[in-house]
Formats: C-alpha cells, structure tokens, sequence
C-alpha cells in the first residue's frame, strides 16, 4: 500500500530538523559575529575562530557520521514494523563514537601547534588558533554524543525534540559568548576569544545532558550497554567507514580552501570564515528537506513503497528549491549590510563582497545535492556517496581551485571552486536513483 505524503507531513520532520540543524554551524556564526568585532585584534582572532571551526567541523562531521549510519537502519526497521530488533544498537553506537571521540581529543590535543601550522597560520594567528583549539576541543565529545541522539531520534521519525535540544544550545551559546568574550565591568572581565571557546563548550556539554534525559524519559530505546555486539553493528560500522572516508574527502576541499585563503593573508581568511560559515548556515538551512528526505526514505524502502520514495524526491526538490531562492532573494536584499554585522575592517569587508554574490547564487543549486544526499544516506547507500565525493573532490574541486588561483582570482577561486564541486556531486545522485527507481515504479 502507497503512502500518501502531504506538504504537512513533509514540514513536521522538516521544520524541526531544520532549526536542529543550524546548530552547530549557529554556534560557529555566533563566534564569527562577536569576535569580529572585539576591541583588539578582531581580524586575527576572527581568522583563527575560522581556522579552527574548519578544524573541529571537519572532526564533527566526519565522525558525526554516525547519525545518518543509526538513523539510516533504525528508520529501516521502523519501515518494516520491527523496531523491536533494533533497541539495544544505539547504545552500543553512542559507546563506539564517543570512545573515538575521546582518542581524537588525547591524540590532537599536544600537537594544537603542528595542526594550524599545517592550515598555514603564522603568528598572533597561531596564537589565538592553539588558545581557542585547547578549549573548545573538550566540546567535541559531547558533540558526537548529541549527533549519535539525533540520529536515534531521527530513525525514529521524531526531529521535535532534536530541534528543542538545538534551541536551547543555540541560545545558551549566544547568551553565554555575549558574557564571556566582552564581560561584565565589576562582574565578569572579559575573555575574547578563549570566552567564545569556552561558550561553545558550556552549550555543546548542556545539550549533551539535555539529550541523554529526553531520549531515556521519551523514547523505549535501552541506554543499557551489552556486551554482546548487536546483529547490526557490522552494517553500522560498514556506513561509519564508507561515511567516514568520504567526509575525508570533503574535507579535504575545506582544508584546501582554507588554507589557499589563509595563505592570502589575514584580511582574505576572515572574509573566507565570514562567507564560509553564512554558506554553511544556508546549507543547513535548507538541510531540513535533506533531512526529512533521509529520514522519510529509509522508512519508505523498508516498507518497499517505491512509488512514494520516487513521488517525496519530487515534492522535496519542489520545496527545497523554494526554501534556496528565498535564501538568495533575502541575501540580495541586504547584501550591503550583512557581512557589517561579523567586521568593522574595511579591507575584511571588501574581500568579502567580491565574493558574496556567488555565496547567494549555490543556495538554491546546494538543494539538490543535499536533498539526495540525504535521501541516499536514509537508505543506506554510503558506499555510492563515497564514491561521488571523492571522484567530485579530486576530479573537480581541486583542478579548479588550482587552474582559479593559478589566474589569480584569490577568494573567487575558492568560491567557483565549491561551486562546481557542489554540481559534480549533485548531479549523479539524481541520475542514480532516476535509474534505479523508476523501473521499479512502472514495472
């Protein structure tokens, strides 16, 4: 039997996967906005807070995998009316990430230094980037503890209360980067950028206690950890694998953009960081179709329903490309005062608008790319995603980014290069499942 999905059924997992999704990428925006406009040396701590969020989100999402590996099988079995058989994986899932989680943290922790060398800061940049790192890398554990929750949740065709947990992390996180970068005079000195540092860390630690509590009180899942490893963990650990090395792979294109654009020079890496994360809040913006996609699809396969799988990647396009030019239209309209909100440096904002435009235009092309990822990841095909990435990254990214520079386009070259990258990824996605689904719905 076919389900019938409305543009209401669609919103109920969108919406809230969407506003869960801004997260993280509205915790390193916040930091962005407030520390580019501390009183001393804003441009160098504002180019190390980019450094370092391309560092620990390159961390996050590639062992933050783990969400779409548990939310993949999960809503599989969910689909099937089995979820009885698969309530004790995602405490042996959230065991597995953290452990990574905490050998990432002992392994990086010393070499803070040889790290953001490698990105290519020198200097004060150096500085601020190893202060700034030895911080908020204690965060990253609780990170991965939350994104193993969301995944949980997600499989269960829930993003409600990811979504609170996400609200109130975001919050904290502002309210506390306000008190703790400029301070309180008599009360609170101000800590620039080691109070951003430790913001993130208080907010990620607050949504890590949040999540645990919700998914005890509100869900059937067992938190009990057996040491007889669940039927599914080799499938799990499969998707981990093929996922993480094609994060590998995606973040191979950030660590080439950020360290051409940190090569330029102080005034271009904070203009990057400022683009970088408006792009990625944009992205994650429109994310929440991706997610209701991945969720969505890995019920509809279990269930077999082919005909509506194909009819959700329709009406997912139709209103995610909706949702990417109101993103665009409402960039244009304040294209002159957005990038003032994150430096008051006139050369930071002059490399900045050379490069806006192209940032607004990838919102409503990033929709498709993202839509199929997710519908890709909701039913399990891990091993294909990872190939388009690392064909898209070493095919497409990279000889445009060098053949870009080499003319001398500096941030354009970046810009052009994610661009393309983003429709090399996109565009077999689309072709593979027409292929593959299709013939099934009309046979």
């Amino acid at each position: 039997m076919n389900t019938v999905l409305s543009f209401k059924q669609i919103n109920k997992l969108a919406i809230p996967a969407l506003i869960a999704g801004i997260a993280e990428p509205l915790l390193s925006i916040t930091d962005t906005a407030i520390i580019g406009n501390i009183n001393s040396n804003a441009t160098e701590s504002l180019a190390a807070v980019g450094i370092v969020g391309a560092f620990i989100s390159m961390l996050i999402w590639v062992f933050g995998q783990i969400r779409s590996a548990i939310s993949s099988i999960i809503s599989q079995y969910v689909g099937a009316n089995k979820l009885e058989e698969v309530r004790t994986l995602p405490a042996q899932a959230i065991a597995i990430v953290v452990i990574g989680s905490l050998l990432v943290l002992t392994i990086s922790y010393p070499f803070a230094k040889e790290i953001f060398q490698f990105y290519n800061a020198a200097d004060s940049v150096l500085e601020y980037c190893i202060t700034y790192f030895k911080i908020r890398i204690f965060g990253f554990p609780f990170s991965l503890f939350v994104f193993a929750v969301f995944g949980t949740f997600r499989g269960l065709q829930n993003t409600f209360y990811p979504m609170v947990i996400a609200i109130i992390g975001a919050l904290l996180n502002i309210v506390l980067d306000i008190l703790l970068v400029y301070g309180i005079e008599g009360f609170i000195p101000a800590m620039n950028i080691e109070g951003a540092a430790y913001a993130s860390v208080f907010a990620q630690i607050t949504m890590a206690v949040i999540a645990l509590i919700l998914l005890k009180k509100k869900t059937s899942i067992s938190l009990k950890l057996s040491f007889k490893l669940h039927k599914e963990i080799p499938n799990l650990l499969n998707m981990i694998g093929n996922l993480f090395i094609r994060t590998i792979a995606l973040n191979t294109a950030l660590f080439f953009a950020t360290s051409y654009a940190t090569g330029y020079g102080k005034e271009y890496i904070a203009a990057y960081t400022i683009g970088l994360n408006l792009w990625l809040l944009g992205a994650f913006m429109i994310d929440g179709y991706s997610s209701a996609g991945n969720i969505l699809s890995g019920k509809l396969l279990g269930a077999k329903d082919y005909k509506t799988l194909v009819e959700l990647s329709k009406k997912l396009t139709q209103y995610g490309v909706i949702s990417g030019l109101i993103i665009a239209t409402f960039g244009f309209l304040f294209y002159n005062s957005i990038g003032g909100i994150f430096s008051k440096d006139p050369l930071v904002l002059e490399q900045f608008y050379n490069v806006f435009w192209i940032l607004i235009l990838t919102q409503p092309i990033n929709v498709i790319t993202f839509i199929f990822d997710g519908m890709f990841k909701g039913m399990g095909e891990m091993k294909y995603l990872r190939n388009v990435l690392i064909l898209s990254t070493g095919l497409v990214f990279i000889p445009s980014l060098l053949f870009f520079d080499w003319l001398g386009y500096k941030l354009m070259a970046i810009w052009i290069a994610f661009t393309l990258w983003i429709l090399a990824r996109g565009i077999p996605l689309v072709l593979k499942f027409r292929k593959k689904f299709l013939p099934l719905v009309n046979s």
